[in-house]
């Protein structure tokens, strides 16, 4: 009778646990055709599926949430890239390359700890119409789309409207995989360098219903393998040193109208080293949006983007339109297209779909991708 007993308290015990937490699998699968006009060295078309991202990159999660009570809950999240024209891992190969964390929450806000996006990616997202796209931002700065590091404290927290935010890592880049292309490895947490490797970020954001608008800075420190490229086609920029210093400064805003939203910025970068034989560059990326529901099942939105690197001699303009046709609540298809001009010694692709499909110097080129989407 007292094994009963026991065994009886002790699943109603889980029981009572297992009700409080809850953890739902959700994600994104997303494929499509892609054509790309003045595509690799030698300047000709190119037709595939793209590789990294299409109207948004392909993954799926695990996100838990346990009620401990008074306001407090504990939280995590495991998130994992794969690309499907190929049924392969993201990120490098990591398991969860897109987030890892575990934390807590409550009236202050939440704490968290692992891999994670920093803030600059949270101060963007209302504000940068297209996101993620195959044809965006991150055609003119690879970073914009791969906002994440390692070894990251993180907190976050809302009251009225206003969110502060910021993160510290000892580490970006534990796994040696790169956090983002061109930018090189920077593992960190190394004796004696406590600055090696490090980044933080930091946020202000105030939103309303109508209307919102932020400000962030994000900075990486150097050290071993680190580089910095301005995905210009020039050369990447060694930071070696833990002096030297790959900089973002980021304003925007945005606006609701009814069915229209508008949203805009700018995005000031600077790199800066100790080493003679590698001057230092700065870039500023400006851009503008709008997104408008047409039907119940018809999105529009489309954006301009104009980046400036005036040290490379590098200058180009980017423009995307989309049109997304809603088949349900968690399946669309969709078709888009984008004209990027380059400066005369400027490189820059329009495409994030993967390799190979960067113009010859000042070569300007089409995009034009048709897929479909499904959410979970």
């Amino acid at each position: 009778m007292k094994a009963k007993y026991l065994a009886a308290t002790a699943l109603a015990v889980t029981s009572s646990y297992a009700a409080a937490q809850s953890v739902t699998l959700y994600g994104v699968v997303d494929m499509g055709v892609e054509y790309i006009s003045h595509a690799g060295t030698s300047g000709k078309s190119l037709v595939r599926m793209p590789s990294n991202t299409d109207e948004l990159p392909s993954r799926w999660g695990l996100h838990g949430d346990e009620d401990l009570g008074g306001g407090m809950h504990a939280i995590f999240t495991l998130e994992s890239g794969f690309i499907v024209n190929q049924g392969s891992m993201g990120q490098g190969g990591r398991l969860f390359g897109r987030q890892a964390w575990v934390g807590v929450s409550g009236p202050f806000g939440a704490v968290t700890l692992g891999r994670q996006y920093n803030m600059l990616y949270w101060a963007m997202a209302d504000a940068d119409m297209i996101g993620p796209d195959l044809y965006s931002m991150g055609s003119l700065d690879n970073y914009i789309p791969n906002m994440r590091s390692d070894n990251t404290v993180a907190y976050k927290g809302s009251y009225r409207g206003l969110t502060i935010g910021a993160t510290y890592s000892f580490g970006r880049d534990a796994a040696g995989t790169g956090n983002s292309p061109g930018q090189g490895t920077c593992v960190g947490s190394v004796p004696g360098a406590a600055s090696a490797c490090r980044e933080w970020s930091a946020m202000l954001k105030y939103d309303t219903p109508w209307f919102g608008a932020s400000a962030s800075y994000d900075e990486q420190r150097g050290g071993a393998g680190a580089a910095a490229s301005f995905f210009d086609g020039a050369a990447a920029i060694p930071l070696t040193d833990p002096a030297d210093k790959d900089a973002r400064v980021q304003l925007n805003g945005y606006a609701k109208f009814g069915n229209l939203r508008l949203g805009g910025g700018w995005i000031g970068r600077r790199v800066e080293t100790n080493n003679v034989t590698s001057p230092d560059a700065r870039s500023n990326l400006f851009f503008a949006g709008a997104s408008y529901q047409l039907t119940p099942f018809v999105l529009l939105d489309g954006e301009a983007y104009r980046i400036v690197n005036a040290q490379q001699d590098a200058r180009a303009t980017l423009g995307t339109l989309r049109f997304t046709y809603l088949l349900s609540k968690r399946t669309a298809v969709y078709a888009q297209t984008a004209y990027l001009a380059n400066s005369a010694h400027a490189q820059y692709a329009i495409s994030l779909g993967g390799a190979g499909a960067t113009p010859p110097a000042g070569m300007g080129q089409l995009g034009v991708n048709v897929g479909i989407r499904h959410s979970f």
